[in-house]
């Protein structure tokens, strides 16, 4: 009897310590472990579940295990994963208005483009994600993208004229490299590489880290730093997984959020920095183009289409351009 009683008071003493409903959140990211995004969300993961003491236990799932980024959006905003980081670059085909974001330049650099996402505006943006079930807690960096070519380096617009560079899938990407003379090809990321070094294309753009640890620059080792574009991140939750949260649990995940926001910028900087020096030490030429202006200056006609065809996001451009 003795043994027992001590027996169903042990076993009592587990169920009573144990969380009554922990809930495994499932986490998408297509980065690889050690990227910072990847450390970061890590980092988000554990405050959560130590923060609500085992109630919310995420699990983030990198290297795209779960899918491309497009069907991972569709599985976050119907409830099949609960939360991601994603790029804003493929977001415009479902949430129109995060098209601002890609277009070339609309940030001055990218202190601004944290100030610009952490503030109001920012907030007009997780209010238009929101609309299509997805709730964006913060917002990550991904540095800025610029010109990398296997022959020469570009100074002045019309070094890309006649070149062909492959782009991300979004017309206003074609339409910048256009503007400037070249030929945009939308590709598989994945193709790159062998495009690049069998001649199908000429160059790409990137950020640092990706030109890296992509070995792109193996077969283009001039880097042209323009600039152009300066597309945030998100650290988005389900709108349904974040419904069924109490305020308790929603101010932790959304504190949770912001400080794995900090920590993944604080690490790319660092990231960008190991990168670029590793690929000068290889023999990749870093070019500083001396007038980014000129290629600014071709970006009127990119803009006025956009307008033309979105006329209610003009203000949120103005609003952006005009935030120092």
């Amino acid at each position: 009897m003795t043994f027992n009683r001590i027996a169903l008071s042990c076993a009592f003493a587990a169920f009573v310590a144990a969380p009554a409903f922990a809930d495994d959140w499932r986490g998408w990211n297509i980065h690889p472990e050690d990227y910072p995004n990847s450390i970061a969300l890590e980092t988000f993961a554990a405050e959560v579940a130590e923060k609500t003491d085992g109630r919310i236990e995420p699990q983030v799932y990198h290297n795209a295990v779960l899918g491309a980024q497009p069907d991972a959006i569709e599985q976050v905003r119907n409830g099949g994963l609960d939360f991601a980081n994603f790029n804003m670059g493929p977001m415009g085909q479902i949430v129109p208005a995060t098209n601002v974001l890609s277009l070339p330049f609309i940030f001055q650099d990218v202190d601004q483009m944290h100030k610009v996402m952490d503030g109001e505006i920012g907030e007009r943006f997780s209010d238009a994600l929101a609309e299509e079930g997805l709730v964006a807690l913060s917002w990550f960096d991904s540095g800025s993208r610029s010109f990398y070519t296997t022959s020469k380096a570009i100074q002045t617009p019309d070094d890309v004229k006649g070149m062909k560079f492959r782009v991300m899938n979004n017309d206003l990407y074609v339409d910048m490299v256009d503007q400037l003379g070249g030929n945009a090809t939308p590709m598989a990321y994945g193709e790159v590489y062998q495009s690049l070094k069998t001649g199908v294309i000429d160059g790409a753009e990137n950020n640092y880290p990706s030109y890296d640890s992509s070995n792109h620059f193996e077969v283009a080792p001039y880097y042209s730093i323009t600039n152009h574009l300066i597309i945030p991140e998100c650290l988005c939750v389900s709108v349904d997984t974040w419904e069924s949260l109490s305020e308790e649990d929603q101010a932790i995940v959304k504190e949770a959020a912001v400080a794995a926001a900090k920590e993944q910028r604080a690490l790319w900087a660092e990231r960008e920095k190991a990168s670029r020096a590793k690929v000068e030490a290889a023999g990749s030429q870093i070019n500083e183009v001396q007038d980014p202006k000129a290629f600014q200056d071709k970006m009127g006609p990119v803009y006025e289409k956009f307008i033309e065809a979105n006329p209610d996001l003009e203000k949120l451009i103005k609003d952006i351009q005009s935030t120092s």
